[in-house]
């Protein structure tokens, strides 16, 4: 069985992208599906490249029992060959990365917003955390925790892991 390729995306990959990475590869590593599913996050902007997520997103992850290993980059439109889905965080992103999206359709890609998979507001916005307090961090926390549950849930149905 062929690799599922994950890519998750918020503007300068220092803050909601590498927290959804994090916690997702947690839960992938959680139900034994690691040797299944590559996961990585990307920004849109080249504001972060080659930097460690945002020391308040490494503080609010570690308190929450996951640990960020990431560096930022920045998203390309090589990337829509590459991954499966690319899960931007906000309208904004999503908008950023159809305007990359090739005209050649050769790789079935999804793009898919973040909280189209939380329960709780499906479709909104995750909202990002650069300019609040510890509160807002550990809001983003929580949405892409119970959006992340249920996107792994879609692909263990989808794909029949």
């Amino acid at each position: 069985m062929e690799k599922i390729n994950v890519l998750f995306v918020c503007l300068g990959n220092i803050c909601r992208s590498p927290l959804a990475e994090a916690i997702f590869t947690k839960m992938v590593e959680e139900k034994g599906l690691s040797d299944q599913i590559n996961i990585d996050s990307a920004g849109t902007a080249n504001y972060h490249i080659g930097e460690r997520p945002d020391p308040r997103t490494i503080d609010n992850a570690r308190a929450n029992g996951v640990e960020l290993l990431s560096r930022a980059r920045q998203f390309v439109s090589a990337d829509f060959e590459l991954y499966d889905y690319i899960i931007p965080m906000d309208d904004s992103n999503l908008q950023n990365i159809i305007k990359l999206k090739p005209d050649s359709g050769i790789h079935n890609y999804k793009v898919i917003k973040m909280r189209k998979f939380d329960p709780e507001q499906k479709g909104a916005d995750v909202p990002d955390p650069y300019y609040g307090g510890a509160q807002g961090f550990q809001n983003v926390f929580d949405i892409l925790k119970r959006s992340n549950e249920h996107f792994i849930e879609h692909l263990l149905n989808e794909h029949n892991f």
